[in-house]
């Protein structure tokens, strides 16, 4: 393992999956930056600008299925053109990723090959614990290790700082470590190092305006993200990255920076949900009845839960909510299924029908 893929997190995961590459001239790379009909990727050439073979363009099927950044692809390089294609793209270790904004049923991406996803919410105007479940509930499907990280702490005082820290805990049922730290002053960035490491990746995640890219920043010691003040009064900052991108940290590892979230729609199923929500979950094989939906049924052990206080009311109705979303999904998923399956049979009718009008003549 050369000094190049080490830095970057390669592991013998990726190996195998590199092993299934039947080019000779293919080498592995990490991809950096998506772009628009390329991408960037860095290689033991350095970096280089990388497009998708014809065939494999061809082949990638789904908008999931093309690279993501923090993907490895097998390409081939040219060094001299500073150029490369790209001819597969490895198996995925993790991926953490949601439905596409709208009416489309098509998932994205957000950034793939994760050890840990950094979920950041400013404790200004941006903190909303709902939020952070969602965020969790996706994270948790993500094959990642979830981080709550509560950036802007230095506008708290100790006492206020430590309510809202267990305001969280208690909200997540500890599902995830939480994090309170100031970006812009420095504070607390060491308890964010711990989870990180040489050839260790993590992704950042998160609302425009909560401090993702100055968190970077403070990471590297240096300023490269571009940052912008929020806006005073609306606690809302303007979309300063604007660009899925990963950066090597050296030995403290591999960190990708991501646009702000206006919205995550979830793309996982009521399982997740439930896993999400551990201790409502657990409480259903109590119900009598066992197509219990936990709104309104006689005899449903959640609802008993939450009159005698076991169960947060605010909590189950976020529960309520995702599910809800999660069901949906699950119909529109199977509706597109099939559609595509009517349009296959159909064009495969079409083929039969075509080619015995080829055999009569």
């Amino acid at each position: 393992m050369n000094t190049f893929l080490k830095s970057y997190g390669w592991s013998a995961f990726y190996e195998t999956s590199f092993e299934k590459v039947t080019d000779a001239m293919a080498r592995p790379a990490r991809i950096t930056i998506p772009h628009r009909t390329s991408y960037s990727v860095q290689s033991e050439y350095g970096e280089l600008i990388a497009s998708l073979s014809g065939r494999l363009r061809h082949e990638l099927k789904y908008p999931a299925d093309h690279p993501a950044v923090g993907d490895w692809v097998a390409i081939v390089a040219r060094p001299d053109e500073g150029r490369a294609t790209i001819h597969a793209v490895l198996d995925r270790r993790s991926a953490f990723s949601r439905k596409v904004a709208g009416e489309k049923i098509v998932e994205q991406i957000v950034a793939s090959n994760l050890d840990s996803v950094f979920l950041v919410s400013g404790l200004d105007g941006d903190y909303n614990v709902p939020r952070i479940e969602r965020y969790l509930a996706v994270a948790g499907d993500s094959g990642a290790a979830p981080v709550i990280v509560l950036n802007k702490s230095d506008l708290l005082d100790r006492a206020s700082l430590a309510v809202r820290i267990r305001e969280v805990e208690r909200a997540t049922r500890n599902a995830a470590p939480v994090l309170a730290m100031s970006a812009e002053k420095g504070d607390g960035i060491e308890k964010l190092i711990d989870h990180l490491g040489p050839g260790k990746t993590g992704a950042f995640v998160g609302s425009s305006g909560v401090g993702k890219s100055t968190i970077i920043n403070c990471l590297l010691g240096e300023e490269i993200q571009t940052t912008d003040i929020v806006q005073k009064g609306s606690d809302r900052g303007k979309h300063t990255t604007t660009k899925r991108e990963l950066i090597l940290l050296g030995e403290r590892g591999i960190v990708i920076d991501t646009p702000g979230l206006r919205e995550v729609q979830l793309w996982i199923d009521e399982e997740s949900v439930g896993e999400a929500f551990a201790e409502i979950d657990a409480l259903i094989s109590g119900c009598r009845f066992t197509d219990c939906r936990h709104e309104t049924e006689p005899g449903c052990a959640v609802l008993e839960a939450i009159e005698n206080g076991t169960i947060d009311r605010r909590r189950y109705e976020s529960y309520l909510k995702l599910r809800s979303e999660a069901t949906r999904l699950a119909t529109q998923k199977n509706d597109l299924a099939r559609m595509e399956e009517r349009r296959r049979n159909r064009r495969t009718s079409r083929m039969h029908r075509e080619a015995i009008k080829r055999k009569k003549r």
